[in-house]
C-alpha cells in the first residue's frame, strides 16, 4: 500500500531511541524526511546516522520540550534547517514511579509538563503552518492506561488521560483543515528496556530467558494480551505511518488501540 508520504516532513518528537526510533523509521521506511529529536545536543545522531546508513532521510534537532524555553530552541533549530512540518508526533513522554500516597503534588506538575504540554506547545508552534498550506497531520501518542488506569502511578495516568480528550477538541478545532488530528494507544511495547525487565522477571521466577515465556508471564502482572505477546515496536511505528498518511484522510479525532486486546482483558 502506497502511503503517499514521500515528500513530506515528519518532526517525532523524543525519537532517538525507544517507541520513537521505531516510529521515525516506520515513516522514514515510507518515503517522509524524519527529524529525529533529542532533548540534548548530539542525542539524536545515533538515530539519524542509523537511518541514514538505511538510505533514508533524517535530520536531527534538538530541544527540550518539558519547557517554554527548550521549546523555543527546537522551533528554532527547525527554521535554522529549514524544516517545514507537515506531520508531528508526538511521542515524547515518560512512566515514572509514584503512589497516591507518597507522590508530592510537584511531581503531578512536572509529569503534566512532560506527557502533556510538551506537546500542546509544539501544536501552537506547528499547526498553523499547517493549516496555511491546507495539509498536515498530528499524532499523540499514548497509552490504553488512559482510559483504563492502574492504581500505581496515578499522576502518569491522569496526564496520559487528558490525551483522548485534548485530541478530539484539536480535531474539531481544526475541521475542513486538511490537518487531522489522532492519538494512538499502545499497551506494553517490546522496547529494549521492557524486554530485558520482563526477562529478569522471568528469570527471578526460574522461567530462564526465553522471550516468549518472559512475554506470556509477564503480561499476567501488566495489562495481559489476548495475543499473549507484547507489540513489536514497529507495529505501533506503522500504525502511526498509516494515521500520518493521505491514506488515513477520514481518520479524524479517533483513539486507536494497538494493544492485542489487551483493554478487553480483566485487570
Amino acid at each position: 500500500m502506497q502511503l503517499g508520504l514521500k515528500g513530506r516532513t515528519a518532526l517525532v518528537t523524543g525519537s532517538w531511541r525507544g517507541t520513537g526510533a521505531g516510529i521515525s523509521e516506520s515513516l522514514a521506511r515510507e518515503g517522509a524526511r524524519v527529524v529525529v529529536h533529542g532533548l540534548e545536543a548530539g542525542q539524536a545522531d545515533p538515530q539519524v546516522q542509523a537511518l541514514r546508513d538505511q538510505g533514508l532521510l533524517a535530520e536531527a534537532v534538538t530541544g527540550d520540550i518539558r519547557n517554554d524555553l527548550g521549546h523555543q530552541a527546537l522551533v528554532e533549530d527547525l527554521a535554522l534547517k529549514s524544516l517545514a512540518v507537515d506531520i508531528l508526533v508526538n511521542n515524547y513522554g515518560v512512566a515514572e514511579s509514584g503512589s497516591w500516597s507518597e507522590t508530592p503534588i510537584s511531581e503531578w506538575i512536572d509529569i503534566y509538563q512532560k506527557n502533556v504540554l510538551s506537546g500542546v506547545r509544539l501544536v501552537q508552534s506547528l499547526s498553523p503552518a499547517m493549516t496555511q498550506r491546507g495539509w498536515g497531520r498530528i499524532v499523540f501518542v499514548g497509552t490504553i492506561g488512559s482510559l483504563r488506569p492502574a492504581a500505581r502511578m496515578p499522576h502518569y495516568y491522569a496526564s496520559k488521560a487528558a490525551l483522548p480528550n485534548l485530541c478530539v477538541s484539536l480535531a474539531k478545532s481544526l475541521a475542513q483543515t486538511g490537518v487531522t488530528v489522532n492519538l494512538v494507544s499502545p499497551g506494553i511495547i517490546g522496547t529494549a528496556e521492557i524486554r530485558e525487565m520482563l526477562i529478569k522477571q522471568a528469570e527471578r521466577a526460574g522461567h530462564g530467558r526465553d522471550w516468549a515465556v518472559a512475554q506470556r508471564e509477564g503480561l499476567k502482572n501488566l495489562f495481559g494480551s489476548s495475543a499473549g505477546r507484547v507489540a513489536e515496536v514497529s507495529e505501533v511505528g506503522d500504525l502511526v505511518a498509516f494515521v500520518a498518511s493521505e491514506r488515513a484522510a477520514y481518520i479524524n479525532g479517533a483513539n486507536l488501540r494497538i494493544d492485542g486486546g489487551a483493554s478487553e482483558c480483566a485487570l
